[in-house]
């Protein structure tokens, strides 16, 4: 029995991206259509009954953010897609973009007519140089069909969409710093409150989805939000796409129901990872991205949905799966995971522009095998607690949860680094 459900990657590979008659041959714009004959409140309750959470990493309820923006009455209204997708280890919104851009659109248009919005943003981070010409591409020929651009299917709504590139800065993920580098403006976070479905884009009332969030909309308007939520968890209806990559034999994109498989099944099974490459064996796996948790062994039967994960310390986050096998050390992994932290933060707080950097220099001092005192230990704790509370945005937040969840699954390779016995931090466990 197949494990995969295909809803927002079907057809993916299959048709040609910019086709709109081969994207109407698999079922597109069969929910536009329908949104047409529906009120706004109507679909905003499909995608609430759907439990649609955003697909980009927080995991925010999709309806209830709909309903806000609905809310406001302030006009205009903006759409932006944020498809900045800078995780290591993620690459399904880019799957949806280069071969499924007329379904983000369709998503992104649908969302446009709910809240009688006209104009659109898709910002696009700056690596994806070819796939922005798909987008365009992809663009031009919704409106050669009228279902982009003035009077859409013939009716008075009109809806254009631009594409902006991003310039490699993995901070603009974040929701309000897009939007500043959208206005042209430096890509660091803004304080919230207000809420940027309240002042966003231009200090307007502003929706900002993930690529596969808004991708998610058309299935949801089509088979409406209660069948939705039935083929996924009942705290998190539909499909995730996931992305397996590392020392797995088969990486890649999968698209699997919420809540019917386990870690061990995206891994090891036939229709997934296959397994560990080679000789290997199985040592960690890193969820959600650089920000996510790392999960040992013991964690692997743990059912894949954001609140089985969430019980167990773990989270979906992006989708991603980095799966790493024993000859991996997980504190030169570490090491890794701090550099990158230490490169894109933008800087703009202390706790996570130099709490980063005073993190890799401990790991980078383990990993030479130098010994920690108790006193250092002690500061480590509280230095990551420092992060997680006062920095400004998710980025420091969260930038030593790998740290974190790998010290509690593999205490004996950070807290003997060099084979030294000598090293004892069974009295300062990490928070």
């Amino acid at each position: 029995m197949a494990k995969t459900l295909k809803l927002v990657s079907l057809g993916a590979g299959e048709i040609d991206p910019i086709s709109v008659s081969e994207y109407r041959g698999i079922g597109g714009y069969r929910a536009l259509e329908k949104a047409f004959s529906m009120r706004p409140k109507e679909i905003i309750g499909e995608v609430l009954e759907a439990k649609l959470l955003g697909r980009g990493g927080a995991a925010y309820p999709a309806g209830k953010k709909w309903a806000q923006l609905y809310d406001i009455h302030e006009t205009p209204k903006y759409i932006v897609c944020n498809a900045d997708e800078g995780e290591p280890g993620t690459f399904k919104d880019r799957l949806i973009m280069e071969k499924l851009p007329l379904r983000l659109i369709e998503g992104m248009t649908i969302a446009g007519l709910v809240f009688g919005s006209e104009h659109g943003y898709i910002y696009v981070r700056g690596e994806y140089r070819k796939i922005q010409k798909v987008l365009l591409r992809a663009i031009e020929a919704a409106k050669k069909e009228n279902l982009l651009g003035k009077g859409i299917m013939g009716s008075s709504f009109s809806f254009d969409i631009e594409i902006v590139s991003g310039a490699g800065a993995y901070v603009c993920g974040e929701n309000s710093a897009l939007l500043n580098s959208t206005e042209g403006r430096v890509g660091r976070p803004r304080i919230k409150p207000p809420h940027l479905a309240e002042v966003g884009l231009f200090l307007m009332p502003t929706l900002v989805n993930n690529v596969e969030s808004l991708a998610s909309i058309p299935s949801i308007v089509v088979m409406g939000g209660k069948e939705y939520l039935s083929l996924g968890h009942p705290d998190s209806g539909g499909t995730k796409l996931v992305c397996l990559s590392g020392r797995v034999t088969s990486p890649g994109v999968y698209e699997v129901p919420l809540g019917k498989v386990s870690l061990r099944d995206l891994i090891f099974d036939e229709e997934f990872g296959g397994g560990i490459q080679g000789e290997g064996e199985f040592k960690f796996v890193h969820l959600g991205g650089q920000s996510g948790a790392i999960a040992s062994k013991a964690l692997l039967d743990t059912v894949y949905s954001y609140s089985d994960l969430r019980k167990v310390g773990l989270t979906v986050g992006s989708g991603a799966l980095v799966v790493m096998d024993s000859g991996v050390s997980i504190l030169e992994y570490l090491k890794k995971v701090s550099e990158f932290f230490v490169h894109e933060s933008c800087g703009k707080c202390v706790p996570c522009r130099q709490g980063n950097r005073v993190l890799l220099k401990f790991l980078a001092r383990l990993s030479r095998g130098s010994l920690a005192s108790e006193g250092e230990l002690l500061n480590l704790k509280r230095l990551i607690s420092a992060m997680s509370r006062a920095s400004f945005c998710g980025l420091g937040q969260t930038s030593a949860t790998a740290l974190k969840s790998a010290w509690k699954a593999f205490p004996a390779e950070l807290e003997r680094p060099a084979a030294f016995d000598k090293l004892q931090v069974g009295a300062f466990p990490l928070p």
